[in-house]
């Protein structure tokens, strides 16, 4: 999926309005899956961010939920230090706790159910691997399947909290049927196009543990013919992005 943030931005690090991404360290960058989940998923006043990678997340949910206490997971030792660094040059450090351990392992040692959970989980399944370790492992399910991932997250949620996850449209039908079984349902579905005259590339999808009310689908555009962030795009990032 093309993204809107250029490889020169990603080396130096990105500039949101409110706190800025240093990613000398981390496998894999800023880029748009990971701002898209930030901005559009649901929140409560305890919120866990698995795989927070950077950071960038879990410093978006900490902006769009001034009340809420976020905590970060993250098992690769480069991408901790960096949500670590981000984090404590940002306003949102007392609200935001970086821990460096699997989800796996963070299961078993978590001392209350979350209002809500988000990821921006591995999505190669079937595909050669990266011959670099560290980003392999970001990239494929090898180190997360969806089935561990649907499974400890309503382990690790309350009745009626919410798991967001951004992943790639073919995958849907591989993680739904995981959440289900582990009494997750779907409550929204956005189906990602970049463009008008592209295929859809990515879902938003948020689950919740139980049976929701009303479950919607909707489907958006990123960009117009002319390179342009649409409306939608442009409204759900307004409050991150500089210009």
């Amino acid at each position: 999926m093309p993204v809107f943030i250029s490889d020169r931005l990603a080396k130096m690090g990105f500039t949101f309005k409110k706190f800025h991404i240093t990613q000398h360290r981390t496998a894999m960058k800023v880029g748009t899956d990971g701002v898209l989940l930030g901005a559009w998923a649901e929140g409560g006043a305890h919120i866990l961010d698995i795989g927070t990678g950077t950071g960038l997340i879990a410093l978006m949910m900490a902006q769009r939920f001034p009340s809420a206490h976020i905590d970060a997971i993250e098992m690769d030792e480069g991408a901790l230090a960096d949500a670590r660094l981000n984090i404590m040059r940002s306003p949102f450090k007392d609200r935001i706790s970086v821990i460096g351990v699997t989800l796996q392992r963070y299961r078993a040692q978590a001392d209350r159910p979350y209002d809500a959970i988000v990821c921006n989980p591995p999505y190669f399944i079937n595909s050669l691997k990266n011959p670099l370790q560290q980003r392999a492992a970001a990239r494929h399910t090898d180190t997360l399947s969806y089935g561990e991932l649907a499974r400890h997250a309503a382990g690790l949620l309350k009745e009626g909290g919410t798991l967001s996850v951004i992943i790639p449209a073919e995958n849907k039908g591989i993680l739904e049927p995981e959440a289900l079984f582990n009494g997750l349902s779907m409550q929204k579905t956005v189906r990602i196009r970049t463009k008008g005259s592209k295929p859809v590339k990515r879902c938003l999808l948020e689950f919740t543990k139980g049976m929701p009310d009303h479950c919607t689908v909707s489907e958006e555009t990123l960009s117009r013919p002319d390179g342009t962030r649409t409306e939608w795009y442009k409204q759900l990032t307004d409050t991150f992005y500089i210009r």
